[in-house]
């Protein structure tokens, strides 16, 4: 009887930690959309970034070449004519390593997109999606040089 009070306890004290000291955070995240508050730590994705990148890459289609998805991606990397590659968050763990491998070999930055393949895709004003994405040329956007940083 006393493990399973025991244990009971346990799990009180849990439950106020994640009332008290989580749940806060999550609720001024979605009230405020704060970033760069200290309290918050790295719970908090950078959504500036975000929107940074997306803006940069809306300029990278429009005024420079890219080459959308794995097959011309890795035909560049082999070709040494990309500047830079970006890869979505949910792509599949053996596209990646491979990629990065290339790009590796080839002295091409590497960008791990914070989206979903919809959302790399939405941000290059397609409407399918794309897991892998390459810099050709960048036309008149600063991508190579702010992600770097």
């Amino acid at each position: 009887m006393q493990v399973g009070d025991a244990m009971l306890g346990q799990f009180c004290e849990a439950i106020v930690f994640v009332v008290d000291h989580v749940m806060p955070r999550v609720s001024k995240y979605w009230l405020h959309w704060e970033t760069e508050s200290e309290d918050l730590g790295p719970i908090i994705p950078q959504k500036k970034t975000t929107e940074n990148i997306n803006s940069r890459l809306q300029l990278v289609m429009r005024s420079g070449k890219v080459a959308l998805g794995y097959k011309q991606t890795m035909k560049a990397l082999r070709a040494n004519k990309a500047k830079m590659v970006l890869i979505a968050a949910n792509t599949p763990a053996l596209v990646k390593s491979e990629v990065e491998y290339y790009s590796m070999l080839a002295k091409t930055p590497v960008h791990h997109f914070a989206g979903s393949n919809n959302d790399l895709g939405t941000a290059c004003g397609k409407y399918f999606r794309v897991g892998v994405m390459t810099v050709l040329d960048a036309g008149d956007s600063d991508i190579l040089r702010s992600t770097s940083e």
